[in-house]
């Protein structure tokens, strides 16, 4: 079942659009633009019919219970932290939902997602993420659900939360980490120069690499450097705010799908927000 439930999230074109919309699991009130409406917003985007869209379970039966055949896979966001408000409480935690995968399997995923967070001077996040990690790993595996591992190196929290390090040699080693703890599918950070990305593909050892969208950019910034991403051998993206924080978020939705899977220029993509 684990292979049958990859390629629900991985097309035709061997690559997967996974629009995140999990933001409202981490309680900061700067996430939910554009999501107020949770039943609007899932609207939108899966009328735009990405291969994926990454949901919390309170809000995933709002996508499963959408008629017809065409709808996109659900990842399943399984963990809560609290890591991403500036400034950072006295005590920082991540934790895994209970029964998550039995959940993943109620809710009809086709994978389950889970961080391995890297902050400056918290070992204990660390730790705790690990801990997650291997509780799930087994589970997935009894269950055929892929596990989907997010290895995100962040900077200091004092210059803002949620804000990606992209030095290359600090996202390297904690990819090759989530590897060898058993993920299924990486959803990694880019790096500072995407011209580099390769490296990544390279360290993940066949492993698919979704890359992360991180904090919102001018539309042709994010066409452009999806588009090298994918020539640098990456299987797909994983974007939120770029896409729910959009003017036109099914516009945005369909141009980084002709990316994605129809390898289009990125004239060609802008051309769908037209």
């Amino acid at each position: 079942m684990k292979q049958a439930r990859m390629m629900r999230l991985f097309g035709t074109s061997g690559n997967c659009f996974d629009v995140a919309i999990d933001h409202g699991m981490f309680n900061e009130k700067t996430f939910l633009g554009g999501i107020e409406d949770m039943r609007q917003a899932i609207e939108v985007v899966a009328s735009a019919r990405p291969d994926a869209i990454q949901l919390p379970p309170g809000t995933a039966p709002i996508l499963q219970s959408r008629p017809g055949k065409d709808r996109p896979a659900l990842v399943l966001r399984t963990d809560i932290a609290n890591v991403y408000g500036t400034p950072l409480p006295r005590k920082l935690f991540s934790e895994v939902i209970d029964r998550a995968v039995e959940q993943a399997v109620r809710l009809d995923a086709a994978c389950a997602v889970v961080n391995l967070l890297m902050l400056p001077d918290e070992p204990e996040v660390y730790e705790a993420c690990i801990r997650n990690i291997n509780r799930l790993k087994p589970a997935c595996d009894d269950a055929g659900m892929p596990l989907m591992i997010e290895p995100l190196v962040m900077q200091d929290n004092s210059k803002g939360g949620y804000m990606v390090d992209g030095n290359i040699d600090k996202i390297l080693p904690l990819v090759r980490q989530a590897v060898e703890l058993g993920a299924d599918i990486i959803k990694a950070d880019p790096c500072d120069d995407p011209q580099e990305y390769s490296r990544v593909i390279q360290i993940a050892q066949g492993v698919p690499v979704l890359v992360r969208g991180g904090g919102k950019v001018s539309d042709e910034e994010i066409l452009s450097r999806t588009r090298v991403l994918m020539e640098q051998g990456a299987r797909g993206i994983v974007y939120g705010r770029n896409v729910i924080h959009h003017q036109n978020p099914a516009g945005m939705t369909a141009a980084l799908m002709a990316i994605v899977h129809d390898g289009a220029s990125v004239d060609d993509a802008m051309a769908k927000l037209s």
